[in-house]
């Protein structure tokens, strides 16, 4: 089934799609999509804006609510979980390194071939995953989060995933960006290109990001390049005050440089 097949099939009510004997099909029309990378849960604009791709993330819940819970045996013991999304399997020829020790990869996500996979690491159906990132211990990549490019997501890393309301952007990290340790990127925001979160950062569509280079305040979105720390301010009120609290405030302290380069390059002998 070609791509404007299943869009069309796809851009129906879903009571309609629900009680259609062809959608076991183009489920598996649409994992097969997925999974080569040739549909997306979301697409970046000619401006450089990102737009989620309403259709394959209502597919994709369509998956879900079209089967039942059932038994599903695995190495050890039983798990249980809707068929619609098992756990993807690779082989040689898929290029991916995935490395032994409890990792896993739902069905419907791309993973491209130079990715290394550290254990145990979760990638979500919808999530795309580009050539040579590095996703590593204990990272998650949630649905429809799209990674690009020699990304390094850190041990711990969260990117969370969006699949509803279908129409809103799930979390982008552009190609280059190198997400530290224990951070957590969720509700949508777009990390551009190169940009660096060190270790700590937590970024909501709501989390107010103080740009120390430029003398601004930033929501929803990392500049190219910039160099984002954990940061706080002081909370306001007599209460909060009188008891010298602070709230987090990430802080863009500097744009990527050589020295900053050096600081988060990738060993190459690694992949």
């Amino acid at each position: 089934m070609r791509e404007d097949q299943l869009e069309a099939f796809f851009h129906r009510e879903d009571a309609t799609l629900m009680a259609d004997a062809a959608w076991l099909d183009a489920h598996r029309a649409l994992l097969q999509a997925l999974e080569s990378g040739s549909v997306r849960a979301a697409f970046r604009d000619e401006a450089g804006t990102w737009r989620a791709n309403a259709w394959v993330k209502r597919a994709i819940l369509i998956g879900f609510r079209r089967t039942r819970l059932e038994a599903i045996a695995g190495s050890g013991g039983r798990y249980f979980d809707k068929p619609a999304y098992p756990l993807r399997e690779f082989d040689l020829d898929d290029q991916v390194r995935l490395v032994p020790g409890g990792s896993a990869v739902r069905r419907g996500a791309y993973v491209a071939p130079g990715v290394v996979v550290m254990p145990p690491a979760y990638i979500n159906v919808g999530a795309y995953v580009d050539a040579g990132t590095m996703v590593d211990s204990h990272a998650l990549v949630g649905s429809c989060a799209q990674i690009g490019r020699d990304v390094h997501l850190s041990a711990s890393a969260q990117i969370g995933g969006v699949l509803e309301p279908a129409h809103q952007s799930p979390v982008i990290i552009e190609d280059g960006a190198f997400v530290g340790g224990l951070c957590g990127v969720f509700e949508g925001v777009v990390v551009r290109e190169r940009a660096v979160l060190a270790a700590g950062v937590v970024l909501t569509s709501a989390t107010t990001i103080f740009d120390l280079v430029h003398g601004c305040e930033r929501r929803g979105e990392i500049p190219a390049g910039a160099v984002v720390v954990p940061g706080s301010r002081p909370a306001r009120g007599d209460y909060a005050t009188s008891l010298g609290l602070q709230l987090a405030a990430p802080m863009i302290v500097k744009y990527r440089d050589e020295r900053t380069n050096a600081a988060t390059a990738l060993e190459g002998a690694l992949r």
